[in-house]
């Protein structure tokens, strides 16, 4: 343990540097999920016609859906042992697990193994997304604002940008497998730097009773001690052990029913629309370089949203900014339905800033109304959770699409999802308003 905390803390003196180091290796774990979200989609045109395996488009389709439940099994599971043996070894597994997983892809002999190795990758970086935002907004100067998860969330739209144009450039000369071949190679300059710079969350330690760790780490690295939770400071570390059984627990099984179904709604927005929106829009009667040229502007509105719903969740909350957001992106939905020229431009924008930003701030709310014991656990379950919109979106557009009813009724369907979000995450409550007689989270002596 001696080792491991003289590797974190090299340095003799205190620095600013550490923050700034967590926050950019997050942000490029990050990107790594957004290389995930559309890698598989590039490669598609190519595996369809890979003689080799013969693939029909209900085995692709199937793959597909096998990375989902992956990632959602991932979430769930390696979020929660994320607040069990932290979140510095989590990360490390993670990011090598999918690294290693990724390159077998690209070697896969089979489509069995192919579809494995897929299935695996998922689960692998299922559990890194909750774990980065735990830390990094654990090392942020304002840990209950919204700014630090969603600049954190700005790579995940970076990532999906830079692989879309990096198929472009690799496919073509060099076939499909390069695909997976790059979006290994990260991990050769990521993995060191994470081991060297790295460090383990003081939240987590003092959750874990390790007060002296802690304090020399935020010492070392230029922040601020953890605050003990109000409903869990004189309880001990036994109410780490079984962090799944908090979220069931008052005070927070009301928040956690709401940020599950936000959650659900809001990555089913996402998954849906990244999804479907461009053949929406020509059902529509726009035409096809139009709708694409609408799911370009739809993610571009998605990275400025991002960037200024942090700065507005830093002042209002990110629960009360959650709510505006989402009823934005309802708003905005709704209005996608009318049939306009230049102006529909600005809609789809607008659109973009309000829906992706807003299952980040969903991300804010629960980092910051949970303490250190199961905040990973509860980032992991509302990922995880919202795992299963994502896999339901495209099901949805695919439903309205195929009945004909696309047009209006599927942007209508779509900011319906949208008002549920913003219900949803209406009926949660910060932690100012917590009782304070409420119970704590598992039953444990006073420390």
């Amino acid at each position: 343990m001696a080792t491991s905390l003289q590797s974190e803390t090299r340095d003799s003196s205190p620095t600013r540097a550490a923050p700034t180091w967590v926050a950019s290796l997050c942000w490029v774990i990050v990107l790594l999920d957004g290389f995930d979200l559309v890698v598989l989609g590039a490669v598609i045109p190519s595996l369809s016609t890979y003689e080799a395996w013969g693939l029909t488009t209900g085995t692709l389709t199937f793959i597909s859906t096998l990375t989902l439940v992956g990632m959602t099994i991932g979430a769930l599971t390696i979020g929660t042992l994320t607040d069990v043996i932290g979140r510095r070894r989590v990360l490390l597994f993670t990011v090598t697990a999918f690294s290693v997983l990724t390159l077998l892809c690209a070697v896969a002999p089979s489509p069995l193994l192919f579809g494995l190795f897929r299935f695996l990758a998922g689960f692998g970086l299922g559990g890194a997304l909750p774990t980065a935002l735990a830390l990094v907004n654990e090392f942020s100067r304002k840990p209950g604002g919204g700014s630090a998860s969603t600049m954190l969330m700005t790579g995940y739209h970076v990532g999906a940008v830079a692989t879309a144009a990096l198929a472009i450039v690799l496919i073509e000369p060099f076939g499909w497998r390069s695909m997976f071949v790059a979006g290994a190679l990260p991990a050769v300059v990521l993995i060191p730097l994470m081991l060297r710079y790295l460090p383990e969350s003081p939240s987590y330690l003092i959750g874990q009773g390790r007060h002296a760790e802690a304090e020399q780490i935020a010492k070392r690295h230029g922040i601020r001690p953890a605050q003990a939770h109000p409903h869990t400071a004189h309880h001990s570390v036994a109410e780490a052990a079984n962090p799944v059984h908090a979220l069931f627990s008052r005070p927070f099984l009301r928040n956690s029913i709401a940020i599950w179904v936000t959650s659900f709604m809001g990555l089913l927005l996402v998954y849906g629309l990244n999804t479907w929106l461009p053949t929406i829009m020509r059902e529509a009667g726009y035409n096809l370089g139009a709708s694409l040229t609408f799911l370009l502007i739809l993610n571009a509105g998605a990275v400025v949203g991002l960037l200024i719903s942090g700065s507005v969740a830093n002042k209002i909350g990110p629960r009360t900014a959650a709510i505006i957001w989402f009823a934005g992106g309802a708003v905005f939905l709704a209005l996608l339905s009318v049939k306009i020229s230049f102006g529909i431009y600005i809609l789809v924008f607008l659109a973009g800033c309000f829906v992706f930003s807003a299952q980040v701030l969903v991300y804010a709310f629960t980092s910051a109304n949970h303490p250190p014991q199961i905040r990973a656990t509860a980032l992991g379950w509302s990922a995880g959770v919202g795992r299963l919109g994502a896999i339901c979106g495209p099901v949805l557009g695919g439903v309205m699409l195929g009945a004909g009813y696309a047009v209006p009724w599927g942007f209508y369907a779509f900011a319906l999802v949208g008002l549920l979000g913003a219900i949803a995450i209406s009926s949660s409550r910060t932690i100012a308003e917590l009782p304070p007689s409420a119970a704590p989270i598992t039953r444990g002596r006073e420390a």
